[in-house]
């Protein structure tokens, strides 16, 4: 017998079955006719309150009750008014315009159409994208395209035109700023007149193998976009909402900028959405006395009531709760941890935030992990050649202890 549905991220060839979760609380996944897991990857690093939140669950049903969707085509409701003047008001400075859609992926192919179009209603068309090595972006086509992930996105790799990868100076401090400011100095030159943005995942690159590199490249690599007329997009799809011990990577940075798309704890975990924040300079582009000017994009779920109300409890629960100092206690602990792993099979380890990752040489290196958690009571999924933790921040300190002590039996 053969699944009917299709999985993400699978070779379902003698894929017949898959675990269910029957049921999710707090940080723990039960699974039916199996054990409870500790969910240490918070399902793709969007669960930041854990499962099955109270006071989240009641802001959906409360908004049940008045409107559950209605198109942003011509009317509007007060969930998207809110939660676009919230993000607003916790965002880096001067980011006053918000634009909604319905996954990260999207979220980034209306950053990227915003900024070349910016070009074009200038009547400077440029349609050259740069971004970072390693980097990933999403599975939709603009975003395929100005990623750098084989591994996804090889069968359409012979379609892709129009971007250059920037060499990140990993390491944070770094020694290899100047090495990758060169570099992008360099990219620019080469397609100056044609180069609409430089897109990068601020500080922590996520599935291209959570590396993370020193902010100063981002601050020094602005000045030089500036120079150019070309945005800065940073895609905190991931590094959002604290991932990274920051409200948003961005605060990191001594400048803002000019458009910044956010989404999967934005909802924590309970609705796909995503916002794309812009700039004055780059909405004021867009105004004119025609559509040929507007931005004609329009996914039928944005500004949804029920994602923005569970947005705007999810943020509101962040602040409440003090998470940013959470966040650091979990640092300090998957720190520690790390420290004391030590084996030949390992390449390097990292850590920033509620994020930790090991990597090691080859991925066979690897084989049999998920089965080793699986068995100790943690859900963790390694991919390529890492083994990585980004944890839901009410994870208590004896779950968290847990996960880590999964990774030190693995490679002991």
């Amino acid at each position: 017998m053969h699944t009917k549905v299709w999985y993400p991220y699978q070779q379902m060839q003698g894929r017949d079955q898959f675990p269910i979760v029957e049921k999710a609380q707090g940080c723990i996944l039960s699974i039916k006719d199996g054990p409870n897991l500790i969910d240490a990857i918070s399902s793709w690093w969007c669960v930041i309150h854990g499962y099955n939140h109270p006071e989240i669950n009641k802001a959906i049903t409360d908004q049940l009750q008045s409107v559950s969707h209605v198109m942003m085509g011509g009317i509007t409701n007060q969930a998207a008014e809110d939660l676009a003047q919230k993000l607003i008001s916790i965002s880096p400075e001067g980011l006053n315009h918000v634009f909604f859609s319905d996954s990260g992926s999207v979220g980034i192919e209306v950053a990227l159409k915003m900024a070349i179009q910016y070009h074009s209603n200038k009547r400077q068309p440029r349609k050259h994208i740069l971004s970072l090595n390693k980097s990933y972006h999403g599975d939709t086509f603009k975003t395929m395209e100005v990623g750098d992930d084989p591994c996804y996105h090889g069968a359409f790799i012979d379609l892709f035109d129009n971007r250059s990868y920037i060499k990140a100076p990993y390491g944070w401090p770094s020694d290899e700023i100047e090495s990758s400011i060169i570099e992008l100095r360099r990219e620019i030159e080469k397609h100056k007149d044609n180069i609409a943005a430089f897109i990068v995942e601020p500080l922590l690159q996520g599935a291209g193998g959570f590396r993370i590199y020193d902010p100063e490249f981002l601050n020094q690599a602005y000045s030089i976009c500036k120079e150019y007329d070309i945005l800065m997009i940073f895609d905190e799809v991931a590094t959002g909402f604290g991932r990274t011990g920051k409200m948003f990577a961005a605060d990191y940075c001594n400048f803002t900028p000019d458009i910044m798309v956010l989404s999967k704890a934005l909802t924590a975990g309970y609705i796909g959405h995503a916002a794309t924040l812009a700039t004055d300079n780059v909405f004021s582009s867009f105004n004119g006395n025609s559509d040929a000017n507007a931005l004609m994009h329009g996914p039928t779920f944005s500004g949804n009531p029920l994602a923005c109300s569970t947005a705007l409890k999810s943020i509101e629960i962040f602040e409440k709760e003090g998470y940013i100092a959470r966040i650091k206690e979990i640092e300090s602990k998957i720190k520690t941890t790390l420290q004391q792993i030590n084996h030949p099979n390992i390449k390097a380890k990292r850590f920033l935030g509620a994020c930790g990752v090991i990597e090691v040489y080859e991925d066979r290196q690897l084989d049999g992990f998920q089965q080793h958690a699986w068995d100790q009571g943690v859900w963790m999924r390694p991919f390529e050649e890492y083994v990585y933790l980004m944890p839901p921040y009410i994870i208590s300190d004896d779950q968290l202890d847990k996960i880590l002590q999964c990774l030190k039996t693995w490679f002991e």
